[in-house]
């Protein structure tokens, strides 16, 4: 059954010249041009990612990718997958069906935020598939982001900015079916309680057989906010997020590449590897209070506690081994039971206004953070591990479900983190910005790992941040920024140590364009980092990555983009992005994410049937390539995923959405982040078809 109603957050339009556009709250200043609800936009005129000021993306010294509610809601992105998939520089590494990994710009994705404030993954991944109902937009601010997130990954900050209560009232609901019985329904309803109180309560629920055998996933989606003007210049917001993610047969490893003989195998695209008693179960739990203080003169002050709870548990079934040729022997079983628990509690206090120096205003946020976060989790294995598997062709996923006996071992430690950061915007002249900032930080880990101690500390560690916009006329900008490298990282080593923290610097230089009052906007981004302690895959152990850190590593490339509306009814988000990875030998790196992406999305609304909108969206790579452990070469050809969108709008507040996903039946590795002993095979052509009500 479907656990609960599921939500869309954008009304459905009507004629273009009848469009419903969703009032905002304007209580809160800050939140004011943050809003895409209702616009009909594939970008948004400003974005606080990069230093907590309200900058439009042209006055950001670093790439920033947007993706807003009308794209999500016109391609079906609703899952974090799919959004950083058609995210411009970003590669989706799905390794397994429900553990994930992303990168940028050749580097691990480990920077999320909510509404600003940093909540990072303690493994480095994403277990199950977060959904994106209740979001407004997704933003992903390209390079190192030390400043905001106390840790400076040059990869991409991943920026999910919650929905928020509306003051007239709105409700909707969407229905969705499609290929491999596919069901999904959403809700939201929002609007004013009383004068001063306003609430909005969203949920969804999701179930789906998959294109793999055995395999089923359900999902459930309740988050609940209230905004309350405690005073004319006070808010008090209160919110809560729940999503349980419910996994049948998962995949944990996959599908060996290569027979024993050293050829490449040949599986369909529905074999899987999981046995049939096999699942994984992920809740998350994320609760948040914040108080808003407007002081006068254009200053506020912002008071942020966020409190995050992620568990999972698991019986898994990895097979290790390649495969005779003839007989299809030589695959034997390593059965686990797994359970893992982080608990984070973060606290964000700021404030941030204009200031007058020199004759001219500029702009200042100040601020301090305290963030601490415990995770523990345990291995047992099964009492069966090491019998053979037989031939995974077709393969029904029978396997006797054993006793976890052996004792895998565990983790059990704490990382803390103090910070005081400030940023400033200084207006040099009329046409010349400095962005100029710093993060003071101490870091504190201890603890154990599988055995081993987890002592880690780093005080007064300083984190400086400058960027430059220089205004070349009313439609251009060219920019530079330069920030330092310092990462305490949350892998491990095949000793159960963590790794040393990361050290460099990354420098961008760009073109902006901004045309249409910032309904269009164009990057040109080159880009530069050197680093050190860099965290590659070396392995598992359970369902725990091993990792090495290799130095010297130096990542350059260029990034281009063209965001909303080209002409009217016409909107667009296309880029292309090139990466260049080599190790302190000048060879090639990281061959396992693509050097070159392409990521297109568009839609058009027909000027003689406006009711109409149609629209495609493409992804392209490059080859990739990995090793094995016997130095086998595995390589995935270059590929394109073409998908095609219509949407009829049959009244004001009745609609239908139709999307076909891999029109052309590409056949595809998904993977070879953990290099090239196994990987499986992405979803062929599928499609699902949403009908969307508004009350």
């Amino acid at each position: 059954m479907i656990a609960a109603l599921l939500a869309t957050g954008t009304l459905a339009p009507a004629l273009a010249q009848e469009a419903l556009v969703l009032s905002t709250v304007n209580v809160n200043a800050e939140r004011e041009n943050d809003v895409t609800e209702g616009s009909d936009s594939y970008t948004t005129k400003n974005s606080r990612t990069a230093t907590k000021l309200n900058l439009s993306i042209r006055e950001t010294p670093q790439a920033v990718s947007v993706t807003t509610r009308t794209k999500m809601d016109d391609f079906a992105l609703n899952d974090v997958n799919a959004v950083l998939d058609n995210t411009n520089g970003v590669n989706v590494e799905r390794v397994e069906t429900d553990r994930t990994y992303f990168t940028a710009r050749g580097f691990d994705i480990t920077n999320f935020q909510f509404d600003g404030v940093g909540a990072p993954l303690v493994y480095g991944n994403v277990s199950g598939d977060l959904d994106t109902a209740l979001y407004d937009k997704v933003e992903v601010l390209k390079g190192a982001n030390g400043l905001m997130s106390g840790a400076g990954q040059p990869s991409a900050t991943v920026n999910f900015v919650r929905k928020r209560p509306t003051q007239e009232f709105q409700a909707s609901a969407r229905a969705s079916v499609g290929s491999w019985d596919y069901r999904r329904l959403d809700g939201d309803i929002s609007g004013a309680i009383s004068e001063r109180v306003r609430a909005r309560l969203v949920v969804a629920g999701q179930e789906k057989d998959s294109y793999l055998d055995r395999y089923q996933q359900q999902r459930g989606l309740f988050y609940g906010v209230v905004e309350a003007d405690l005073t004319d210049s006070t808010l008090l917001t209160l919110g809560h997020s729940y999503q349980q993610n419910n996994a049948d047969s998962p995949l944990w490893g996959s599908l060996p590449l290569f027979y024993s003989d050293g050829t490449r195998t040949d599986y369909s695209r529905s074999d899987s590897s999981a046995a049939d008693w096999a699942y994984w179960d992920v809740k998350d739990n994320r609760s948040f209070v914040e108080l808003a203080q407007e002081l006068g003169n254009g200053w506020s002050a912002k008071a942020v506690y966020s409190h995050v709870e992620n568990e999972s548990d698991s019986e898994l079934f990895y097979v290790y081994g390649n495969p005779d040729r003839a007989t299809n022997t030589g695959v034997f079983s390593y059965p686990s039971q797994y359970h893992f628990k982080t608990r984070q509690d973060i606290i964000d206090l700021y404030a941030s206004g204009p200031f007058t120096l020199g004759g001219r205003e500029h702009e200042l946020v100040a601020g301090a953070g305290w963030s601490r976060a415990n995770t523990r989790d345990h291995s047992w294995h099964g009492d069966t591990l090491g019998t053979e598997v037989g031939d995974l062709h077709g393969w029904n996923g029978n396997y006797p479900k054993p006793a976890f006996t052996i004792d895998g071992g565990g983790s059990n430690w704490t990382d803390k983190e103090t910070s005081l950061y400030t940023a400033a915007r200084f207006s040099l002249t009329d046409d010349l910005t400095l962005l100029a900032g710093a993060r003071l930080s101490n870091w504190d880990s201890h603890g154990t790992s599988y055995g081993k101690d987890k002592v880690n500390e780093y005080n007064g560690v300083l984190v400086p941040y400058a960027g430059l916009v220089y205004d070349l006329n009313l439609n251009y900008s060219a920019y530079a920024s330069y920030t330092e490298i310092f990462t305490p990282q949350f892998e491990i080593d095949a000793n159960g140590d963590r790794l040393d923290p990361i050290e460099g610097h990354t420098i961008e230089t760009g073109l902006k364009g901004e045309w249409l009052d910032g309904r269009l906007n164009a990057n040109l981004a080159l880009f530069r980092t050197e680093q050190s302690n860099v965290a590659e895959v070396a392995g598992t152990s359970g369902t725990t990555t091993l990792y090495q850190a290799v130095d010297g590593m130096t990542s350059k490339g260029v990034e281009l983009e063209l965001a909303g509306e080209i002409l009217p009814g016409w909107e667009a988000n296309a880029g292309y992005s090139y990466v260049d990875i080599e190790d302190n030998q000048g060879n090639g790196a990281k061959r396992y994410t693509p050097s070159q992406l392409v990521k297109v999305a568009t839609s058009y609304r027909l000027p003689a049937m406006e009711q109409l909108k149609v629209g495609a969206n493409l992804k392209w790579q490059d080859d990739i390539e990995a090793l094995d452990g016997n130095g086998n070469l595995a390589k995935q050809d270059s590929y394109a995923l073409l998908g095609l969108m219509a949407k009829y709008e049959f009244t004001l507040r009745l609609a239908a959405t139709l999307n076909i996903h891999n029109l052309t039946d590409e056949k595809y590795l998904t993977s070879l982040y953990w290099g090239a002993d196994q990987a499986f095979y992405g979803a062929p052509r599928n499609a699902n078809l949403s009908v969307n009500w508004q009350f």
